[in-house]
């Protein structure tokens, strides 16, 4: 077993350990090799990823309104202010450390369709997290960052990839989630995902049996929520 081998065996194991730090480290590593990721490797990392980024953003959410309440005293503030500056900051960690990966390694070796949109959602998932903790000029520089790359990956996801692939449906889910959470624009999000859940839905008629069937989970994860 050589060993990037090792490190994605071992970031299984974390994984079902929930031990979420210590995979991203074995994916980090795997990530920085001179392979293109497989199917695997790419979802281990994105899910070593998302939870780890997890465990600051609901924290980060919970701090935030505790102080936007302002029923404390004034030391009950300030140490409030602080807790959640210091949640920020180590979210920022982890998401520029994940976008110097899919920048310098993952979308300049992606050579599949798939892949380059995989890769460009997480980017755009990444700038958005990132926005949602900024303010003023900071969170609308975020927020460019983040639509442009996923209007990148939904470009290339439609004029590529079939209305019902569960990558370019989970890009476009998460657009319309930039859209409503981000930009505020309700409109916009709404008639997004509908109209890419309605097309998945009438693509059906054209998909095997075999192949629904391993599609099916993905169709109700991107149904608009």
């Amino acid at each position: 077993m050589t060993n990037m081998n090792e490190q994605v065996e071992f970031a299984k194991l974390a994984g079902q350990a929930e031990r979420y730090t210590d995979m991203v480290n074995a994916m980090k590593t795997v990530a920085g090799s001179n392979s293109e990721l497989t199917i695997e490797e790419r979802n281990l990392l994105s899910i070593a990823y998302k939870n780890v980024i997890g465990t600051y953003r609901s924290p980060w959410r919970t701090i935030s309104s505790i102080e936007q309440e302002a029923n404390g005293t004034e030391q009950q503030q300030k140490l409030t202010t602080k807790y959640r500056q210091k949640i920020e900051n180590e979210l920022k960690v982890v998401c520029h450390e994940l976008l110097t990966l899919i920048d310098k390694h993952l979308i300049p070796k992606a050579t599949a369709t798939e892949s380059q949109v995989f890769y460009l959602k997480m980017k755009g998932d990444c700038y958005r997290y990132l926005a949602e903790v900024a303010t003023d000029s900071e969170r609308q520089k975020l927020a460019e960052e983040s639509k442009h790359a996923y209007k990148n990956g939904f470009e290339i996801a439609i004029d590529q990839m079939a209305v019902t692939h569960p990558t370019r449906l989970g890009l476009v889910l998460n657009f319309s989630v930039f859209h409503y959470e981000i930009l505020d624009e309700t409109d916009v999000a709404c008639r997004m995902a509908k109209e890419a859940f309605d097309a998945a839905l009438a693509g059906l008629d054209y998909v095997s049996e075999d192949s629904y069937k391993g599609k099916h989970y993905s169709y109700h994860a991107a149904t608009p929520r």
